[in-house]
């Protein structure tokens, strides 16, 4: 078993680093029910769920101690002023804008056939936007790193939004084609950055983990 990597602990919040091919949350089924949640609950009982990163996403993932964090913190994730980051590379070169953002506003609607995958929906997708920035491109591999800011926060925004625009993460087996989801052995995702305001004295807190990647 994987040990638990705490970030950071008070009273009122966790930060963890979750590592690739764990769920943050139990699954249906026996078999899904080893998680990151269960095994911080181990260590500390009181610990509440706030969000989530895939299971096959790594990096800095936040957890509640009590209700009452709990519920500011939901509140904080719901009115998006929490600040997250990741870093992903992706397949394909693309161009960079200097030190300049873009953005990718796509709406995205849950694909009820053939679930947990979403597509891009103009009809019925939720409003998704996600911001961009080219951090480094390998010529050689035909690849890209990117920095990756969620403005909202969608299941599967990230990798749905960089497959819209034809440049799916490498190692993604749920929408990379075969032969981007078998360049890695894992999901080339991780969430590198979080800043959050903490619960009770306001102290604006940032978290930092490097892509292991």
């Amino acid at each position: 078993m994987t040990e638990v990597v705490v970030i950071f602990a008070d009273d009122q919040l966790l930060v963890l680093n979750k590592p690739a091919g764990l769920l943050s949350v139990p699954g249906r089924g026996a078999d899904k029910q080893d998680c990151l949640s269960r095994r911080v609950q181990q260590l500390y009982p009181d610990a509440l769920v706030v969000h989530r990163l895939d299971m096959a996403t790594s990096g800095l993932m936040v957890m509640a101690r009590g209700l009452q964090a709990q519920r500011m913190l939901n509140k904080a994730f719901a009115s998006h002023s929490v600040h997250k980051r990741y870093e992903a590379v992706v397949d394909g070169v693309l161009a960079s804008s200097g030190t300049n953002w873009q953005q990718i506003d796509l709406p995205i609607f849950l694909d009820w056939d053939n679930r947990p995958k979403r597509v891009v929906d103009q009809a019925r997708g939720k409003p998704s936007s996600t911001r961009w920035q080219v951090l480094h491109v390998n010529p050689d591999e035909q690849t890209t790193r990117l920095s990756l800011k969620p403005i909202t926060g969608r299941s599967h925004q990230l990798r749905v939004h960089l497959q819209a625009i034809g440049h799916a993460i490498l190692g993604d087996m749920l929408y990379g084609t075969p032969e981007v989801a078998a360049k890695t052995r894992r999901l080339l995702l991780h969430a590198c950055e979080l800043e959050i305001t903490h619960p009770v004295n306001q102290q604006t807190l940032r978290f930092v983990s490097p892509a292991p990647f």
